[in-house]
């Protein structure tokens, strides 16, 4: 039997990278999946690339920096698939400076979708889950949450905060069994590495006792397995998947 059959996962800013990557093995595995994307079409092109139908792949725009588009759209995807049985958190965005250059605008923007957006999304998933007495969240935090990282005050303030939200969450939601854990990626291969010189790549992965960059199947398994219920007894804890640089 598949890992997910059968179940029914939400995945935010699942259409490229990590997330995109989360999708396809949670279909593999025989889950049903809701994308939540700002971004609907790069998330249709998702969906060809994948093969998937529309039975196994739902796609819904939404912005999880707002509320109301959140609340509506989970009770949208409630009534499409029935249940919420699985939340990962995965929407993200990066406005990088330093503190001394950062815009106010910079700080909230970041702030509103990696941070509030987690929270909207938990806050309107947790009824449904709690009626169920199930569910498996999984939260994006970030190796930056951990150990810090120069001009990203915004952004390590939300991935430390989720981490903080993850404890929390798991404690106040064991009860109703619901599981709360987050993963923390480090330097991963993804389309935002294309873009950096060579000589700056050499350096980041010189930064891992493995000495090279993860793929984001490997990030991807991880949030498979707290997905499953093989992962029951898994709570409240954060899982660095970074070969070693937070070492």
């Amino acid at each position: 039997m598949k890992q997910l059959e059968d179940k029914i996962a939400i995945v935010t800013g699942g259409s490229q990278g990590i997330g995109k990557a989360i999708v396809q093995q949670f279909l593999d595995q025989g889950a049903k999946v809701a994308i939540w994307d700002i971004d609907t079409e790069k998330a249709e092109a998702t969906k060809a690339e994948l093969g998937a139908s529309d039975a196994q792949l739902k796609i819904y725009q939404v912005n999880v920096a707002e509320w109301e588009a959140v609340e509506a759209t989970m009770k949208a995807t409630h009534a499409d698939f029935g249940r919420i049985d699985i939340l990962i958190n995965n929407a993200g965005i990066t406005r990088d400076a330093s503190m001394k250059k950062m815009s106010l605008e910079q700080w909230n923007q970041v702030i509103q979708v990696n941070l509030n957006g987690v929270f909207y999304c938990v806050r309107a998933a947790f009824p449904i889950m709690a009626a169920q007495n199930y569910g498996r969240i999984v939260n994006a935090s970030s190796v930056v949450g951990i150990q810090g990282n120069f001009g990203q005050t915004n952004y390590v303030a939300t991935k430390a905060g989720v981490i903080g939200m993850t404890k929390v969450w798991a404690r106040e939601f064991g009860r109703k069994g619901i599981t709360v854990n987050a993963v923390a990626p480090g330097f991963i291969n993804t389309e935002m590495m294309s873009t950096i010189p060579e000589k700056v790549l050499d350096n980041i992965k010189g930064k891992s006792p493995l000495n090279r960059l993860g793929e984001v199947d490997e990030v991807a398994s991880v949030y498979t397995f707290l997905a499953s219920d093989a992962a029951a007894f898994v709570t409240g804890t954060t899982i660095s998947v970074d070969g070693g640089v937070s070492l």
